[in-house]
């Protein structure tokens, strides 16, 4: 269920900051159109870090409904707090998740002690597929191999979202733990690598815009053709980069209201993109004909 193509969805906001329902669900129509496998709300591509506690539920209900089970949901419902997630995990359950994406802790700086209690009481409390998701850059700790591997012997602990950025920790982690959890690529520009060590796929940015040509790249790899996987991932390679010339969301964001899929609003503190990155973002999206 947690492998392919999976598209981390952005929120679109209206002229008046106010979630935008109705362009959302039309991007998830665009998603599922161009055969992404799964969609997942509320992740940090998504800007769950300034949606109200009301706005979090409803984002994902809207998701869950628009897709009505032709593909999977996983639902983003971390927090740095646990019994909030655990919440959030519950209300996602009730409106008929598939499964739950749980960043790690951030702010808090948890022992990888602390890390493993968390999940582990997440686990215990919601029976859903659980998505570990170990993004360092944005939460200030990383989530051991070994840790990682410890929780991989709770059942329904069943993949993790590596955003790392490090290969030799992935590596690990499918080598020794690799038929207890599956490894999903949380970097656009490391799912070929990670794929051709025996990763299951990717949770996207980059597919908010490309979606049909990261569904393209992901099936030759899963198909074992690295040669045409490599020849895609490379073409793709500056695309990738072009998500990350300033805080993503803001630049796939603003890539998608340059396509006409949605506006290109971002929430304070997130701003609109600088003059020369939004000039080089627009050369990046015309070389691949993206408008």
């Amino acid at each position: 269920m947690i492998q392919g193509s999976m598209v981390a969805i952005i929120t679109p906001f209206d002229n008046e900051g106010n979630f935008d329902e109705e362009r959302y669900r039309q991007l998830i129509e665009f998603q599922i159109e161009n055969g992404t496998d799964v969609i997942v709300p509320c992740g940090t591509t998504g800007e769950s870090a300034t949606l109200s506690f009301d706005e979090h539920p409803r984002v994902i209900k809207a998701c869950i409904e628009q897709v009505n089970k032709r593909v999977p949901v996983i639902a983003g419902t971390g927090a740095n707090n646990t019994a909030e997630a655990i919440h959030l995990s519950k209300n996602a359950k009730a409106m008929g998740a598939d499964g739950l994406l749980l960043v790690c802790p951030y702010y808090n700086k948890p022992s990888q002690e602390g890390i493993y209690l968390h999940y582990q009481k997440l686990a215990a409390e919601v029976a859903l597929p659980q998505v570990l998701y170990n993004v360092p850059g944005r939460t200030g700790i990383n989530i051991s191999a070994a840790t990682t591997c410890r929780l991989a012997k709770i059942d329904n602990i069943v993949a993790i979202k590596e955003a790392s950025g490090d290969l030799t920790q992935a590596s690990e982690i499918m080598a020794k733990a690799g038929d207890k959890i599956d490894v999903v690529s949380g970097d656009d520009f490391l799912t070929f690598p990670l794929m051709a060590c025996g990763a299951k796929g990717v949770i996207s940015v980059t597919a908010n815009i490309a979606p049909a040509q990261v569904k393209q790249m992901v099936t030759a790899a899963e198909k074992g053709d690295y040669a045409s996987a490599r020849k895609l991932h490379l073409n793709l390679l500056e695309l990738h980069q072009a998500m990350f010339i300033e805080a993503n969301p803001v630049p796939v964001k603003t890539s998608a209201s340059l396509m006409g899929l949605c506006g290109d609003l971002v929430r304070l503190p997130l701003s609109p993109l600088q003059p020369a990155s939004l000039e080089k973002l627009q050369t990046v999206l015309k070389k691949y004909e993206l408008i």
